[in-house]
């Protein structure tokens, strides 16, 4: 089976994510059909005591899934979920999401991988659970320039709380952007907050997670290509 081609599902750069929504949402993460998302939950049944498998990792605003693909891979026990705001984007990843399953078949490879049209700035508690989550991705956000637009950025004080809120003990929130000024925003934020510690350097060696936030999404590519530079930081839960 071949896979989507991307000039099909063309789509704005970005979305307000503060505009009313044009979809549905679930009214809480039980009433989400999340065996019909992962093929993987559904065959494994339920653990010896009764759960099943849920959502550990998160990228949120997952483009055209390069990263989320990525993450797939190198955790095949986990189960990763993309959100991504812009429909004809959304389509396009589960597009190519269901040809690596039919294309990979025989081994059941990437049953273990979903995207979802989500606003991640209204709509976690429809879909986790409080400490759910391992690791939660902001991969390139929307850098909102203009002063007045800044409450839309993905990283701000009221949603730190939100996101310590799902972000199990322990668990990491990575950051990267190819724009040094928001890069900083985000990182000031992260350092003021009392429930976030930022990572060594050499944590972030050890992290294969972290390993791949400059390669492996489609805008990554695009910054390497025009030879950007890239801002990284990791947070940790405490």
């Amino acid at each position: 089976k071949q896979a989507p081609k991307k000039r099909l599902y063309r789509a704005r750069a970005h979305s307000n994510p503060l505009n009313d929504q044009a979809f549905e949402v679930p009214s809480t993460p039980n009433h989400v059909d999340w065996d019909a998302l992962f093929p993987c939950r559904a065959d494994s049944g339920s653990s010896p005591s009764g759960e099943k498998k849920m959502v550990e990792f998160l990228d949120v605003g997952c483009g055209f899934g390069g990263y989320l693909i990525k993450l797939a891979e190198l955790f095949p026990e986990t189960l990763s979920l993309g959100l991504e705001l812009r429909d004809k984007v959304k389509e396009y990843v589960r597009e190519r999401i269901d040809t690596l399953r039919e294309n990979h078949r025989e081994s059941g490879l990437y049953r273990n991988v979903a995207c979802i049209r989500c606003n991640a700035q209204k709509d976690f508690p429809h879909y986790f659970r409080k400490k759910q989550l391992k690791k939660i991705f902001f991969l390139f956000p929307d850098p909102h320039f203009k002063a007045c637009n800044h409450r839309r950025r993905i990283i701000t004080t009221t949603s730190l709380d939100e996101y310590a809120y799902f972000l199990d003990k322990g668990g990491l929130l990575y950051t990267i952007t190819d724009v040094e000024q928001l890069g900083k925003w985000m990182q000031d934020h992260l350092d003021a907050h009392p429930l976030y510690q930022r990572l060594t350097e050499e944590e972030l060696e050890e992290d294969p997670a972290a390993k791949f936030l400059p390669s492996a999404s489609e805008e990554a590519q695009k910054v390497a290509r025009n030879a950007g530079q890239t801002y990284r930081a990791v947070y940790r839960r405490l």
